[in-house]
């Protein structure tokens, strides 16, 4: 009997989320949440609360669960969502890849572990481009494997590289696991010659925002439900359906709404449920829109009392969409009304963070947020504050968006104005798990009011305490204010729903 070597699986991946308007992404910001090449990739994807994005160490977990197999990991490099990637920087992890995978001879597959949402200081789809490569370097029989977020823009290009695209199922994004599990057993299949896929691709001219495409309910959540069922109906046919709200932030060609069907073997039938998935999503495409909570409502219900305990979304400042998590409009808003019992997280602010660490548990200080350079809605907000609290600010997630994962903060720090405590923290996240409050010993069941830079991933995070019908997502300014029209766009094509009211859509005759 004839030994089969295990298959030579390559490792790449550059995670972005871009927003065309905010700060441009350089290699130190990539640095600052990870840059890895070679055995540091498998190192960390091996860890048990690994740092790196979640469906990438369970694509390495995976396969070493599954049979034998040789890793090739030549570049995984990650940032928090950010502006554009700097195009130099993204020549060089280009060239990192096309080294690698030029040097390590014969490969059975490749696997990319990126987000979607990417564009470049100097073009629109550099997602595309890395895909692109793997597929030319590995060549046609190899496998091309990619993960992508739920958020991500699909070009012709990223389909058309590969053989098979997997992404998120949920948002907020749980599910990391399971997408990486997925992406290496049906990678296991197609080694194995039980699988021959196929994809069909679809581009809704629908462009809505983030807020808009929870999973849990609503016409984004209705189509993904519907794509899992029909999957199971057609008996094995289908291999991997992946609906794609995308990032409208990203402002670029290849935005709108993506359906990717991938069939096992025969492509009629990824475009027939491809085709079915279009057709709902675009007859419900009114219900792609949501109705805010205007900031002065927030403030008065935060001053009511004996009511139910509520969240609110300070939308508009979204680190997890490229907001600067250093908007204050919200936090001075609630000072000056005082309203009392309020938590709020968490504020990018290293110098006040540090001034807070200098001083000490306990002392009092004049807390100057902003008082470094920022985007013009980074308003300065100066107050007297408490230190009650201080953190190293490395934490493991606790709950849905981020459980699990290990968190660098930086130095973090709790400060009591008033009624209200706020959290700073000296690495730019979004609060979307309750270790942000917790890791003072802070009691998040006891407060009548909780705010949060985050759009949407706080809704798992923080639901033992919030239910839906608590949640608020408040009206204010920034980087990712869901109130598109107030945003001058340059590169979504046009028209494009809800940016346009009068727009068709034909459905593809395949």
């Amino acid at each position: 009997m004839t030994d089969i070597a295990p298959p030579r699986v390559a490792i790449i991946g550059v995670w972005l989320e871009s927003n065309r308007q905010a700060p441009v992404a350089y290699e130190q910001d990539f640095k600052d949440f990870y840059q890895l090449e070679g055995a540091a990739i498998l190192e960390r994807s091996r860890e048990a609360n690994p740092s790196i994005m979640g469906e990438a160490a369970a694509f390495v977990k995976t396969m070493d669960a599954t049979g034998l197999w040789e890793p090739v990991p030549i570049l995984l490099a990650g940032c928090h969502p950010h502006g554009p990637i700097d195009g130099a920087l993204m020549d060089k992890y280009l060239a990192i890849c096309r080294k690698g995978l030029a040097e390590a001879g014969p490969l059975d597959a490749v696997y990319v572990a990126n987000h979607g949402a990417m564009i470049a200081t100097d073009r629109d789809d550099p997602d595309g481009e890395l895909i692109a490569l793997a597929r030319e370097i590995a060549g046609p029989k190899a496998r091309v494997v990619v993960t992508l977020d739920l958020h991500g823009n699909i070009s012709e290009r990223m389909v058309e590289q590969c053989d098979l695209i997997v992404g998120y199922r949920t948002n907020p994004h749980v599910d990391y696991v399971e997408r990486g599990e997925e992406a290496a057993l049906a990678l296991r299949l197609m080694l194995a010659g039980l699988a021959e896929p196929k994809s069909a691709f679809i581009r809704l001219p629908l462009t809505p925002a983030s807020v808009n495409l929870l999973t849990a309910s609503g016409p984004y959540g209705e189509m993904i439900d519907y794509g899992t069922r029909r999957r199971a109906e057609l008996a094995g046919d289908i291999l991997n359906v992946s609906l794609f709200g995308g990032f409208v932030f990203s402002d670029s060609e290849k935005n709108g709404v993506a359906i990717v069907v991938t069939a096992r073997r025969d492509v009629a039938r990824a475009q027939m449920l491809a085709r079915e998935i279009a057709e709902l999503g675009w007859n419900n495409r009114a219900r792609f829109r949501k109705k805010l909570t205007p900031l002065s409502d927030a403030v008065q219900l935060a001053l009511k009392s004996n009511r139910p305990p509520v969240i609110y979304s300070d939308s508009g400042d979204n680190p997890g969409g490229g907001g600067t998590g250093r908007t204050t409009e919200l936090l001075s808003a609630l000072v000056w009304a005082g309203a009392e019992n309020v938590l709020i997280g968490s504020f990018f602010d290293p110098p006040l963070a540090k001034m807070a660490h200098d001083a000490g548990v306990g002392a009092r200080i004049r807390a100057c947020f902003n008082s470094h350079a920022g985007l013009p809605c980074d308003a300065p907000f100066e107050v007297d504050a408490e230190v009650v609290g201080l953190h190293n600010g490395t934490i493991v997630g606790r709950l849905g968006y981020a459980q699990g994962r290990t968190m660098h903060l930086g130095p973090s720090a709790a400060l009591r104005i008033g009624g209200v405590t706020a959290i700073v923290i000296s690495d730019r996240m979004q609060t979307a798990d309750p270790m942000f409050f917790e890791m003072f010993g802070l009691d998040i069941g006891k407060a009548a009011t909780m705010v949060v830079k985050s759009r949407g991933h706080f809704r798992s995070g923080f639901i033992p305490w919030f239910p839906p019908q608590n949640v608020y997502e408040v009206d204010t300014e920034g980087l990712t204010s869901p109130v598109l029209e107030r945003r001058q766009w340059q590169r979504i094509p046009r028209p494009s729903y809800p940016l346009d009211e009068d727009v068709s859509w034909t459905p593809p005759e395949w």
